[in-house]
């Protein structure tokens, strides 16, 4: 379609700022964005719709416009509803740069335009399709009469015979066709492969096959309110951005198709920006939770936050519900350093990256859909995010005033466990983190008193240090860690902890090396088993006399006897520092 058809459409009320020689221009796509610089997600021929958010002063419209012109969008649809009407700076911007500028009334609603645009536009291209957008309005709607992303996956199936599914960046669902199931290993590797592909640059849709079955994958860029803040690094969005998987091969496909799948995802960051805007209210109410515990406020101001919290979190919960802080930290370093310690300069921000992932971790993997993680409050400060999390059903569990950071043991089914919490979604968080990423996370025991919630807090924090201690791109530690050796081991010094673990392991490993005798793995096992000849034997499906031999030669190799105590503590912590 043309520019010219749009000012011609009445319902659109667009009113000609600017441009009129330009009318003829042809309209590929239409993209909503409030993002200093969009660049990365325009490939030319769009309509760009925005409410003008990114200008702060006079000077932020020429370099907006033109960064609009060099990536060749076809025009600019700009918001009345944000600044009362279009300055007079943008609408000279456009004209120097010949970029056909159009004004919004603040009635119109960008999703009307939208709506059109990708209607007409898969309608020339793609004929009968036109109904897969037509649904546009189901997208946007969220109760009974609406059917949310899930109306346009199910006319991709009947229109296209495409099955097609919406995931997180952890391979979560978020939508899919309701007669074509996908296995959740099935979305973590999907994921996965998306976001290697994503870091390493890799222009999209990306193919690739799991199970047999061949793939197509189409980024869902969060381009709206809650987008991340305006960056060219990848790595401020790759971890939180969700993906459409087709299961089909696009490589093959004709302009026509390929346009009309971009459309679905732009109808579909429509949801994505309904789903962030819901948050903005948990995200405020954790914050202002983290600021009161932070600088030590009265455990009265405390409590009277949490029971404005607790309604907003758990809507049909009639008592205050325990609580669980979770802390993660995102750091990027250098690639091929093994892992940061610290974030480099000129990385980007962890605060938000962390916030992002905590709100996906947390989310239930058993509840599909945008809003799974509903009883969940993210707040960042600096590169850290703090999540408050809600437990209703410990609420009856504990008497009504307990200081301390412990939950009892009837609540430790109902708590979150760092053990299992990352279990599910590291695959594809490494992936994404690649060779310059890492992200630790700690947990607290649950508490349901103001006054635990700041010991929970520190409880927390500790307990991430202990993770950061550990090998690995994604580490997390939990409360019950903190009792014991664990706690000692992140405070010793790294050139003692390599000395240490090189004096012991160091002979094991040479000797692995050189006659794959599996030494170390022995070892393991063994003092796993608590020095049981018989079950470490069964463990290792070896004969008890091979097991002997084995520790004989670990003995000899090192110099240490494996039935004394002190001896196997040595080995133990040295196999918890290499």
């Amino acid at each position: 379609m043309r520019l010219r058809a749009l000012l011609e459409t009445d319902a659109l009320g667009l009113r000609l700022l600017g441009g009129e020689d330009e009318l003829d221009r042809t309209v590929r796509g239409v993209m909503t964005t409030d993002l200093r610089d969009p660049s990365r997600y325009l490939s030319g021929g769009e309509l760009v719709l925005s409410g003008l958010a990114w200008r702060r002063n006079a000077t932020d419209s020429e370099p907006f416009v033109r960064i609009l012109a060099g990536a060749g969008v076809a025009g600019l649809a700009a918001g009345e509803a944000e600044l009362g009407n279009v300055p007079g700076d943008l609408v000279e911007a456009c004209a120097k740069h010949r970029l056909p500028l159009f004004a919004v009334h603040e009635t119109v609603a960008f999703a009307t335009i939208t709506e059109h645009v990708v209607r007409q536009v898969s309608g020339e291209r793609a004929g009968d399709l036109a109904a897969v957008v037509d649904r546009h309005r189901r997208l946007m709607t969220s109760g009974p009469a609406g059917g949310g992303p899930e109306a346009v996956l199910d006319l991709l199936g009947s229109d296209l015979d495409l099955h097609a599914w919406v995931l997180s960046p952890t391979g979560r669902l978020i939508a899919g066709a309701g007669d074509a199931p996908l296995a959740g290993p099935v979305g973590a590797a999907l994921a996965g492969h998306h976001l290697a592909a994503t870091r390493t640059g890799r222009r999209a849709p990306h193919r690739t096959t799991v199970g047999g079955t061949t793939y197509s994958l189409f980024p869902i860029r969060n381009t709206g309110r809650g987008a991340l803040p305006s960056s060219r690094d990848v790595r401020e969005s790759v971890l939180s951005d969700w993906l459409l998987a087709v299961e089909a091969d696009a490589s093959d496909w004709p302009p026509a198709r390929l346009d009309l799948l971009q459309g679905v995802t732009q109808l579909i960051a429509v949801e994505r920006d309904r789903r962030d805007a819901a948050r903005t209210v948990r995200r405020r109410l954790a914050q202002e939770v983290l600021e009161l515990v932070q600088t030590g406020a009265p455990p009265a101001e405390i409590a009277a936050r949490l029971r404005v919290a607790a309604p907003v979190l758990l809507p049909e919960l009639g008592a205050a519900p325990h609580w669980q802080v979770v802390v993660a930290r995102v750091e990027w370093g250098d690639a091929g350093t093994g892992g940061p310690s610290a974030s480099v300069a000129g990385a980007p921000a962890g605060g938000p990256v962390a916030r992002a992932l905590l709100e996906e971790i947390l989310a239930d993997p058993a509840v599909t859909g945008p809003d799974s993680a509903d009883r969940i409050a993210v707040a960042h400060t600096g590169d850290e995010a703090v999540a408050l999390v809600a437990l209703p059903a410990l609420t009856a569990l504990a008497p009504a005033h307990d200081s301390a950071p412990d939950a009892a043991p009837a609540e430790e089914d109902s708590a979150l466990h760092a053990d299992v919490l990352l279990a599910a979604v590291r695959e594809p968080l490494c992936a994404g983190l690649a060779d310059d990423g890492r992200l630790t996370l700690g947990v607290s025991a649950a508490v349901h008193s103001p006054e635990g919630l700041r010991g929970a807090l520190e409880e927390a924090r500790h307990a991430r240090r202990v993770a950061a201690a550990r090998p690995g791109r994604v580490c997390a530690a939990g409360h019950h860690e903190l009792a014991s050796h664990v706690l000692l081991l992140p405070f010793v010094p790294d050139d003692v902890r390599r000395a240490f673990t090189a004096r012991l392991l160091d002979p094991l490993r040479d000797y692995d090396r050189r006659h794959r005798a599996e030494l170390i793995p022995t070892l393991e096992t063994f003092l796993d088993c608590d020095g049981s000849w018989t079950r470490c034997a069964s463990r290792l499906h070896l004969h008890v006399n091979t097991l002997r031999y084995r520790v004989g030669r670990i003995e000899q190799l090192t110099g240490r006897d494996l039935s004394r105590l002190e001896d196997k503590l040595d080995f133990f912590l040295a196999l918890r520092m290499s």
